[in-house]
């Protein structure tokens, strides 16, 4: 590796980073992590925090999970790659679909795509959703609905189902036919309703009408976060999704559930479908199926897909990429998969996620800039910072870049997304860690 001056003469400067512009990246060179253990990252100048974004929500088991790792280095000696395309598979990629099988068998859901990612998955439902309705004869069914507010990823069609203009604006036009509902976001919302029963009422209502405006025969699917992630940690009232599913299910849309953050046990449940009592007909899912230590995801069947795609020689997938089933990530995952449910981490994780809902709380008490505190079910936890609690101004860029430095500086990497610091952390996170994260965003209240 290069020495410590050549990364920070180069960083910065000739790697395009995601989410920033080169210019900010140029002028503020982001931070070079070099290493990391337990649920710790160490920078490059040898200082060492709690990671309390989990990476990027997907190192579930920390940086020394051992036993992926063995996976992922006795599966380069055996098998390093082979593709799943028609007419050969892999050995592993059989295993793992029958290990997620039963995983999932709770949610209603028995078969698996394999994909490079999260957007990789959300992108190959959308997909699989409009062929499902042209193999039974309802061409015509081609739009899909989302929620305001909600993140599916960055391809042309997760962009265009996304709830947030910041993914959006810069790359339109994009895919036709999307339509978005309010979410059921007690803080903001168009209908200023701040009972959480009562706004997803609303928002079902708002549901029902743009269906009934675009017509329920024109609409594939409809695509949600069982709790929207990057969009602030958003969950709404225990009564919406399974309400979401009816109407689905009464207008014959298909419901895909963006489980790229909530699945394999963040919520406190093994799934944010399993956390609501939904059964979906697509489930996506990445991140955490690996721990984060190979690019890899699934998409789960439902019944409903099925008994359309199954024994019908019309059903030919016309879809795929050069990584799906991948045998180092389908052995990785493997791995990951018996290591989580080994250590049962939804139990845990909602154990230390109380802790820092509660804690985050109490500096809400404390702190006039915190305008409003989201979570409460496992390790998702979210504070929106304003400028002025009364107007609810959101806070500017600097403050809020203040208050992650200080809390960085303190012991804790925490994720300033505009307005929202979310938490995120590794999801056998201890009672200590946990305080250590509240301890350093005390003091980057403090600062602010």
């Amino acid at each position: 590796m290069k020495d410590s001056n050549f990364l920070k003469e180069h960083n910065g400067r000739l790697m395009w980073h995601p989410m920033t512009s080169p210019k900010d990246s140029a002028d503020a060179p982001p931070t070079i992590i070099t290493g990391a253990d337990g649920v710790s990252i160490t920078d490059i100048d040898g200082h060492r925090v709690v990671d309390g974004v989990g990476g990027l929500w997907n190192v579930n088991l920390g940086y020394s999970c051992q036993p992926v790792k063995d996976a992922i280095a006795q599966q380069l000696d055996i098998l390093p790659y082979y593709s799943t395309f028609r007419g050969t598979t892999n050995d592993v990629s059989i295993e793992l679909s029958y290990e997620l099988s039963k995983f999932f068998a709770p949610d209603g859901l028995s078969r698996a795509f394999f994909t490079s990612g999260g957007s990789d998955s959300v992108e190959t439902s959308l997909r699989l959703a409009r062929q499902y309705h042209k193999l039974r004869g309802e061409a015509g069914r081609t739009k899909f609905l989302s929620l305001k507010k909600g993140y599916h990823g960055t391809h042309i069609g997760g962009a265009s189902v996304n709830g947030n203009a910041n993914f959006r604006t810069a790359y339109e036009p994009l895919l036709p036919g999307c339509f978005h509902i309010p979410a059921p976001y007690t803080y903001r919302n168009p209908f200023n309703e701040t009972d959480p029963e009562a706004l997803a009422q609303l928002c079902l209502q708002a549901l029902e009408d743009e269906i009934a405006f675009q017509g329920a025969g024109t609409i594939a699917a409809m695509i949600m976060e069982p709790i929207l992630g990057a969009g602030g940690v958003i969950p709404p009232h225990p009564s919406f999704a399974p309400a979401v599913q009816d109407i689905c299910n009464r207008h014959g849309i298909l419901l895909i559930t963006d489980e790229v953050i909530t699945a394999y046990g963040r919520t406190g449940a093994w799934s944010g479908a399993r956390l609501w009592g939904i059964q979906p007909d697509m489930m996506a899912t990445a991140k955490a199926i690996t721990n984060g230590y190979f690019p890899f995801g699934a998409v789960m069947m439902g019944q409903r897909m099925l008994d359309v795609f199954e024994d019908n020689p019309n059903a030919k997938i016309g879809h795929g990429y050069t990584y799906s089933g991948h045998p180092v990530g389908a052995a990785a995952a493997l791995a990951c998969l018996a290591e989580t449910q080994r250590l049962n981490v939804p139990q845990n994780a909602a154990a230390r996620g109380t802790q820092l809902y509660e804690g985050c709380r109490a500096l809400m008490e404390k702190y006039d800039i915190i305008g409003d505190v989201r979570g409460g079910y496992g390790l998702m936890t979210a504070m929106e910072m304003v400028s002025d609690r009364a107007t609810k101004k959101p806070i500017d860029a600097a403050t809020a870049q203040t208050v992650q430095e200080v809390a960085y500086q303190n012991g804790a990497m925490v994720r300033v997304s505009g307005p929202n610091l979310i938490l995120s952390p590794p999801l056998i996170l201890s009672e200590t860690d946990a305080t250590t994260i509240l301890t350093a965003l005390d003091a980057g209240f403090a600062a602010a």
